[in-house]
């Protein structure tokens, strides 16, 4: 990617697409309004945000990318955005005109709110475009029905209220889509189980190889690249399958592993603890003592 447009506040991209700024701090797109800039996207590879942005898609022939691959996102699918995420488009169509809606909002206007305090447990922010969010009909009804809400309070003199009113409604779109995601993970049942039977092929590959002594012990950045997820998307989808995080199912493993060769005679608890992929020992001997409630020495000598 050569041409990159910043994003760095929400008045650049309304700029971009030739829409009124009602407010610094945040703005909603409707496509259905927008004219034909498609000559001045096209003059960049990409966009790179310094805001938050939800994206409901509602026509295809658009492509977004992230890290160099393209992905097509359907009619009725979310797609969100982080500051400091880039978001290359391609476009199948040359006449590609976009359709749907797009609400950017700056970490500023969550400034002394609650959802500042809670943004960073909305994940999805952080899925790739192939980990979008797709709407049933009446989930779609839902999020449109807070996005007029939003639209009316910008539309308005602003008041004491209006901050309040605006943070609330978004804080809530971000809720339901949780709910959604919840969903989405629940009716992919059967893919969520092949995805579990390899994550699981790939953690008993690991340690019978010598990953461990070569890149340390397992990582959840690690497994996410092998199954071709980003590492948000696939610690909710662990949890989801098992109730644990991603690192605490891997470090359970681990200690299923290092559990059997702590009774190997001939190996030191040094060496079974570089074997693991641990640089120190003392750190495999305190994580063992957490997981087991003894050390490895006492529990070699409790089996004996």
């Amino acid at each position: 990617m050569k041409n990159i447009l910043d994003i760095n506040s929400v008045g650049d991209y309304l700029n971009l697409r030739n829409q009124e700024i009602l407010h610094p701090l945040v703005g909603l797109v409707d496509f259905e309004k927008v004219g034909d800039e498609s000559k001045v996207i096209k003059k960049y590879d990409a966009l790179n945000f310094n805001c938050y942005a939800l994206f409901l898609k509602d026509a295809k022939g658009c492509k977004m990318k992230y890290g160099g691959k393209a992905y097509d996102y359907d009619k009725g699918t979310l797609v969100f955005v982080a500051p400091e995420q880039m978001v290359g488009l391609s476009y199948d169509d040359p006449n590609f005109r976009p359709k749907g809606y797009a609400l950017l909002f700056h970490p500023d206007l969550l400034l002394g709110t609650e959802l500042a305090r809670k943004i960073e447990d909305f994940s999805f922010f952080s899925y790739s475009v192939k980990e979008a969010l797709h709407l049933s009909a009446k989930e779609r009804t839902v999020i449109l029905s807070l996005l007029d809400k939003i639209q009316y309070e910008l539309e308005q003199n602003f008041d004491k209220h209006s901050k309040k009113l605006i943070v609330s409604n978004i804080e809530l779109l971000l809720e339901y889509c949780m709910r959604f995601y919840d969903r989405q993970f629940l009716t992919r049942e059967v893919e969520n189980l092949t995805f579990m039977t390899k994550f699981n092929e790939l953690l008993n590959e690991y340690f019978k190889s010598d990953k461990p002594q070569k890149h340390g012990t397992p990582s959840v950045g690690y497994f996410a690249d092998q199954l071709y997820l980003s590492s948000n998307y696939f610690g909710d989808l662990v949890k989801k399958e098992t109730g644990k995080s991603a690192q605490e199912y891997i470090q359970n493993k681990l200690i299923e592993v290092a559990k059997e060769r702590v009774f190997d005679p001939a190996k030191s608890v040094s060496e079974i603890a570089y074997e693991l992929g641990f640089k120190y020992p003392q750190h495999f001997s305190r994580l063992f003592k957490q997981k087991v409630g003894h050390s490895p020495k006492e529990f070699r000598a409790s089996r004996n």
